[in-house]
């Protein structure tokens, strides 16, 4: 009976320590196997990328130029996005080793922009990166006004020209913020009148037909100190037919030119000794049916103010133009007498379309050219109205 219960006992003792030590290195060590091996695996797949995104996540009031950076260390960058709200991207270039990614342009103020980046390491992996932040707005801003209209049609001698309404002390970003293309294609080249002024216009008159499309991305620039632009704007024009006119202040004549061949020569009288009309090349800036010319208003007190001028051709700021005389007697084709402008034969009214200064006007665009030679005054001054053909392509491109 002892050996009966002695014999159940070992055996119970056997089959439990049996039992617990196949369960410990079956179950238990596989375990412990198992889970080394998903750890391993996991530091396996991990990236050794780390992607930075500069300025942090949640940001407000971000600069709108040199804030935004994207870098990678322990990795290369492969794609960057960044996005307005609206889903329009902001253009960029990753650098060739691939550590940052810099913005090509401005961005806008007010904004509100996500930023994805992804990179990888020497073996492959990706890591990645998401951010958002919002750009300031600024307290005091700028435009430019602009000449031609957009949608129009101007003669050849026609520049882009801008006047901005704050005094610009970084020209370089501001100029950089606009594009011109155009159809041919031509090269065009800016040129600054000042802190204020920049106007654009290729080497050589522009080609009939050349169609000119200009982008405006002022928005976000800091055209001086704590002073961004506002303004995104495309403006497109059409060049049309090419009519440059040639007034010879010695022969009191103009002929008037399309496509180099001579149209017409309309009689005319210039500016009189000691009132000698600008030489060079001036373009017409703006055309009115009938104005007031008043010499007060260009230095000249009282010696005139004529309420009536009929088809007036603005040639210069300063108050030069093409117009119509219906007091000038026999002074057409014969002898100078005005106060520094060109004058065609007209009557009063300007009710009479087959007088030379009525078939100017109605055949002429703003952009048209037109030259003055052989006057005893010097050469109109390239800022002086749409003139900048009176500079040298060197000089603009200075």
């Amino acid at each position: 009976m002892l050996a009966l219960i002695l014999g159940v006992l070992l055996l119970a003792v056997t089959a439990c320590g049996g039992g617990g030590a196949g369960s410990g290195s079956g179950s238990g060590s596989g375990d412990a196997k198992s889970g080394k091996g998903d750890s391993a695996a996991a530091e396996t797949k991990q990236s050794e990328a780390i992607v930075s995104i500069t300025p942090k996540d949640g940001a407000k009031s971000v600069d709108t130029s040199g804030a935004l950076k994207v870098a990678a260390t322990k990795g290369k960058l492969t794609e960057v996005q960044v996005k307005d709200a609206k889903g329009t991207a902001v253009e960029g270039k990753i650098a060739a080793d691939g550590a940052s990614w810099t913005p090509s342009t401005h961005l806008a103020s007010g904004t509100a922009y996500t930023v994805h980046a992804i990179a990888k390491d020497s073996k492959g992996r990706t890591a990645a990166e998401d951010s958002g932040f919002t750009t300031l707005t600024p307290k005091n801003t700028f435009i430019g006004t602009f000449t031609p209209e957009d949608g129009s049609t101007v003669g050849v001698g026609m520049p882009f020209s801008l006047r901005f309404t704050r005094g610009i002390t970084s020209p370089d970003d501001v100029e950089k913020a606009i594009t011109i293309k155009t159809s041919p294609a031509v090269d065009v080249q800016g040129h600054w009148f000042g802190n204020d002024r920049l106007d654009f216009r290729p080497e050589h008159y522009w080609k009939e037909g050349t169609k000119v499309t200009v982008q405006l991305r002022l928005d976000g620039v800091e055209g001086r100190k704590g002073v961004y632009g506002k303004q995104n704007k495309t403006v497109s024009f059409t060049i049309g037919r090419n009519q440059v006119s040639v007034v010879d202040a010695k022969k009191h004549t103009m002929k008037v030119t399309q496509d180099g061949k001579t149209i017409r020569t309309i009689p005319v009288t210039t500016g009189k000794p000691g009132y000698d009309t600008w030489n060079g090349q001036m373009v017409i800036s703006e055309k009115l049916a009938v104005t007031r010319m008043n010499g007060e208003t260009v230095g000249y007190g009282g010696e005139y103010d004529i309420k009536d001028v009929p088809h007036a051709s603005r040639l210069t700021d300063s108050g030069t133009f093409l117009h119509g005389n219906y007091w000038g007697g026999d002074a057409f084709g014969n002898y100078n007498a005005s106060h520094g402008c060109v004058g065609l034969r007209d009557v009063k009214g300007g009710y009479d379309s087959g007088v030379p200064a009525a078939w100017f006007f109605n055949h002429s665009l703003i952009g048209d050219v037109v030259i003055v030679k052989n006057s005893h005054d010097a050469t109109v001054a390239p800022d002086n109205g749409l003139n900048g053909w009176n500079m040298s392509w060197d000089k603009w491109t200075a």
